[in-house]
């Protein structure tokens, strides 16, 4: 599950509801408290979403990833994505987890959190940084085929850095609106997920529609993967 939740200035408690709907494994996360206020405000979010935040603000440009109790958490990394100033700071935040449930052959998932600039040739080279990061063995982790990239790209479909996200990492969360919350009509918000991972249809999720319209200028996207094993 992705959500910007709009640094928590709107229904806090209507955000952690929705969040409690979906009940998500992983969560990603944008526009969380900044600075000081991340360890003040994002904890008690955590909780009350029934999940649980692992720490490291600094660097993130405002994004985090939560995770269920049961999740095992292999590592976390971060790195800030730079932008012109006075621009809000960008960044990305990225956990590697798996599920108890899996067995011991259970490989891990790598999930990365992203939130990109608002001009158009950031979002390029905020993209390649996350890319290049994901083949690499250093910062998110060389896992690239086993990999989700969840976030606010600030652009739809037709941009170039949801084109690049897309080109190994399929969009997977459907394209739906996002933003803005009470009459959405722009799918800025998106789950992509490798080739190595498999989308599994389930119902719908009933998440009250007035908690989606308050809790956020922003409203969340979700899907269920199949993680799969060796």
């Amino acid at each position: 599950m992705s959500y910007n939740v709009h640094d928590l200035l709107d229904d806090r408690a209507a955000a952690a509801r929705v969040v409690r709907a979906v009940a998500p494994d992983v969560l990603c996360l944008q526009e969380v408290p900044r600075r000081l206020t991340t360890e003040l405000r994002l904890p008690p979010f955590a909780r009350d979403c029934g999940l649980h935040w692992h720490g490291g603000r600094l660097g993130t440009g405002g994004t985090a990833v939560l995770t269920a109790e049961d999740v095992v958490v292999h590592g976390v990394s971060r790195a800030r994505l730079p932008v012109r100033f006075p621009d809000r700071t960008r960044g990305y935040a990225a956990a590697t987890v798996s599920l108890p449930s899996g067995g011991p052959s259970c490989r891990p998932v790598t999930v990365v959190s992203v939130h990109l600039g608002l001009r158009a040739s950031e979002r390029e080279r905020h993209a390649a940084t996350v890319l290049a990061r994901l083949g690499g063995r250093e910062g998110v982790g060389g896992a690239g085929d086993r990999a989700v990239i969840a976030g606010d790209l600030n652009e739809g479909p037709g941009g170039p850095a949801y084109a690049m996200f897309a080109a190994h990492h399929p969009p997977v969360s459907g394209g739906v609106p996002t933003f803005p919350a009470r009459r959405p009509s722009l799918a800025l918000d998106v789950v992509f997920a490798g080739p190595g991972l498999r989308v599994v249809e389930t119902g719908q999720t009933p998440v009250d529609e007035r908690d989606l319209a308050t809790g956020s200028d922003h409203r969340p996207v979700w899907v269920d993967l199949d993680v799969g094993s060796d």
